[in-house]
């Protein structure tokens, strides 16, 4: 697949910030699982962490291949985060959520004393909202949750499955991919939407990530602090 030498060799680089006794958070996303497949490795030699989980499928891989899970509802912070991103921008703001696990990921995020975010050079972008913002919605009143984006000025569309029935999170809630405007504030744009009824969040990861792992195709590492 097209940039995974990158997303390998970034995620390899963020075992170097581990150390023994840890308790962690594992992302989502194509990047994550380099990450998680690095870390089941070096635990298989010995490295002893523990972790949680920011969507079943992430929690699931690391399972089976041995990292010991612990209950999420035992743990009220954690020592850092290991996660992707879809868009990254100079001052560290993201926007996440492709792989549809946004609001844990958020909620994992905001619990570690330090969020590392894994990435190849194309997720790199001088403004953000290039890409679709996903919004987490509860399932109840959908028309009305997106009439009122409509009232914002805001369009997109409901994530669907190949089959075309509803994209359905970890939560049991829905996915709205919402086109950005040029120009954007994000800060701004994240408090009109999600003060809208049946909103759970936004994309927009902001104050969160501490470093930048920007894995390159000839598998070298660039490192934004």
């Amino acid at each position: 697949m097209p940039h995974d030498r990158a997303k390998s060799a970034a995620g390899l680089k963020a075992l170097e910030f581990l150390t023994e006794g840890m308790v962690i958070g594992l992302g989502t996303g194509s990047t994550s699982q380099f990450f998680i497949k690095h870390l089941i490795e070096k635990c298989r030699n010995g490295f002893q962490i523990k972790a949680v989980a920011t969507s079943i499928a992430s929690e699931t891989l690391a399972k089976e291949g041995g990292i010991p899970i612990v209950d999420i509802q035992s743990v009220d912070t954690l020592d850092l985060t290991v996660d992707g991103a879809d868009e990254i921008d100079p001052e560290k703001r993201l926007i996440k959520g492709a792989g549809g696990a946004l609001m844990r990921e958020k909620i994992i995020a905001s619990m570690s004393k330090e969020m590392i975010v894994i990435a190849d050079e194309t997720k790199l972008v001088k403004k953000l909202g290039k890409a679709p913002l996903p919004i987490e919605v509860i399932p109840f009143a959908i028309k009305a949750t997106e009439k009122h984006l409509s009232n914002l000025g805001y369009t997109g569309k409901w994530r669907t499955e190949p089959d075309t029935s509803p994209f359905v999170t970890d939560n049991h809630n829905w996915i709205f991919d919402l086109t950005l405007p040029s120009n954007i504030d994000p800060a701004e744009e994240h408090r009109k939407i999600t003060q809208i009824p049946g909103v759970v969040d936004t994309g927009f990861f902001l104050n969160l990530a501490t470093r930048i792992l920007i894995g390159q195709d000839d598998g070298s590492v660039v490192v934004q602090t």
